[in-house]
């Protein structure tokens, strides 16, 4: 198969008269039950029709993706909604006016219109409305009901520029829409709504404490955190190894200077034994280390720099074949939650506390 690669803006509207017939041509191929990967705010995704059993099956093949993790329907419009689920509850309502358009999905009771094909066999289903102009357009061209979740192959870090999902998916799909670095570089927050109380099941942009302030009692999954359960995942993320660069990854936990001084170690044990080795810093230290390749994901303090970085930090290491990574901690307030549980998911939550 040829994977045409066009060109979109996200952050410039009017489109462009080419631009208009690369969104026409895209929503084609979807509406004919084909794949088209699309920048969003969050990272790119590989989308399909949502309401079409077949797409969904693409999806999962083109991922190398297990079929019991569900994907998450992406909207372009509130009325959209009410065609997808059985009922929307007024929790729903509410996060919608807070945060739609963007980094939210909502896991609500699907209706029959929805297979079980994209919903991973379950009876809810997840949904967003993305906040990114571009993928909006591309959702309403392509029948008004998209499911994507990110464009890589299974197991790998999430692409947040194009190339990287050029090189997962070309000869996979159909076409793939350019829309340059996404704005925040990690997945979108998902909250359970079918629980009660609600239950965020996987932390991004849009934190616990602002879901807090709408909906009042707000619980976590106690998996967000730490190693996943045996149960079936009820959304994208909470079970399988994920994003995950192709070297061994560890976190290494404590303070800044015994940090350092302990990945240094383990660095010099590595080179004699001739690996290539990685450090995952912030601005402020990245110097300090010995490692083959040293990367910064920006300052410790401005979370959505660290956030946006993440991914491409772990894709320039894959680039470069490098075997072993040591990755600094980070907070877990904020944002910093997502961050940390990104990364030690990407670790197989391997972590040395010093």
């Amino acid at each position: 198969m040829e994977t045409i690669v066009q060109k979109i803006r996200g952050d410039a509207l009017p489109f462009s008269e080419q631009e208009e017939e690369t969104l026409r041509l895209a929503g084609d191929i979807i509406r004919r039950g084909g794949l088209v990967a699309f920048p969003t705010e969050t990272v790119y995704g590989l989308g399909g029709d949502a309401l079409n059993p077949a797409s969904s099956r693409k999806i999962y093949a083109a991922k190398g993706r297990p079929s019991d993790n569900p994907l998450i329907v992406h909207i372009a419009d509130r009325e959209a909604l009410a065609q997808i689920v059985r009922n929307i509850p007024d929790s729903a309502v509410r996060l919608a006016e807070a945060f739609w358009p963007g980094p939210l999905t909502m896991i609500l009771e699907k209706a029959d219109i929805v297979p079980y094909e994209t919903t991973g066999g379950l009876d809810t289903v997840a949904v967003r409305m993305p906040s990114h102009p571009a993928a909006r357009e591309f959702i309403r061209r392509a029948g008004g009901y998209v499911a994507a979740p990110s464009a890589n192959l299974s197991g790998k870090p999430s692409p947040t520029v194009a190339k990287y999902v050029v090189q997962d998916m070309d000869g996979r799909i159909e076409m793939i829409l350019d829309g340059g670095n996404v704005e925040i570089g990690l997945e979108s927050t998902i909250i359970d709504l079918i629980s009660y109380p609600p239950m965020v099941l996987r932390p991004g942009y849009v934190t616990v404490q602002m879901l807090r302030d709408v909906l009042g009692d707000v619980q976590e999954d106690c998996t967000i955190m730490r190693d996943d359960s045996g149960q079936a995942p009820k959304a994208p993320g909470m079970k399988y190894r994920h994003y995950a660069p192709r070297g061994e990854l560890t976190i290494v936990d404590g303070a800044q200077e015994d940090v350092v001084k302990y990945i240094n170690s383990r660095l010099d044990r590595f080179r004699q034994q001739h690996k290539k080795t990685g450090v995952i810093a912030t601005g402020a230290s990245v110097q300090k280390y010995r490692a083959d390749s040293c990367k910064s994901v920006g300052d410790r303090n401005n979370e959505d720099t660290v956030a946006r970085e993440l991914y491409r930090v772990l894709r320039e290491f894959d680039d470069e074949n490098v075997e072993i990574i040591y990755a600094e901690s980070f907070d877990t307030d904020g944002i910093g939650q997502a961050i940390m549980n990104r990364l030690l998911k990407a670790a197989g939550h391997r972590v040395v506390y010093i």
